[in-house]
């Protein structure tokens, strides 16, 4: 077990996350361009950073705390709309309602940084205690979120920011 929650794998991908929560964090302090293309860095190295921790078997059975609440949640997806203004929209094809639809199904943003938000903190919260009991659990429980549900919102979230991203300059591209 401790080879893997002290493991390199391990402290790159709590790196990472910490980088993560911090620039969503703070999206509202940052102009729109600038908070783009630090989440197109920093979202591909996330992803790779949880697909490389090795299986690691929840043990202990541990009462994982909360740390990220509905109110924290809830500014960290406001402040992500606000700064993304009409872009935070787009299309997804891998949403689940999209096989019982006549039509697109419209996604935010925002909600999918959050939801990788509210797993990430929840994980780095319990993760700083420093008890290898709850860090071996709350890894489990993270990186079993990833496979099941916030990977796939963090590959669709990046596909839609490369866009906003390189949008502009395609434009600029087409005019010459």
């Amino acid at each position: 077990m401790e080879e893997v929650v002290f493991s390199k794998y391990t402290v790159d991908f709590v790196r990472v996350s910490l980088e993560y929560c911090a620039l969503v964090e703070k999206a509202h302090e940052q102009e729109k361009e600038v908070f783009v293309d630090n989440a197109v860095k920093v979202l591909p190295l996330l992803y790779l950073k949880a697909s490389i921790i090795p299986e690691i078997e929840d043990h202990y059975d541990s009462y994982l705390e909360i740390k990220v609440t509905e109110d924290l949640y809830s500014g960290v997806q406001t402040k992500i709309e606000e700064l993304l203004g009409e872009d935070n929209l787009y299309l997804e094809t891998f949403h689940p309602d999209i096989r019982m639809s006549d039509s697109p199904v419209a996604v935010r943003i925002s909600e999918d940084l959050a939801d990788i938000y509210q797993d990430l903190g929840n994980f780095i919260a319990v993760f700083k205690n420093g008890n290898k009991e709850t860090m071996n659990d709350s890894l489990v429980a993270c990186i079993g979120s990833f496979k099941e549900y916030w990977g796939q919102r963090l590959v669709n979230a990046l596909r839609a920011l490369h866009y906003i991203k390189y949008k502009e300059k395609e434009s600029q591209w087409e005019e010459q």
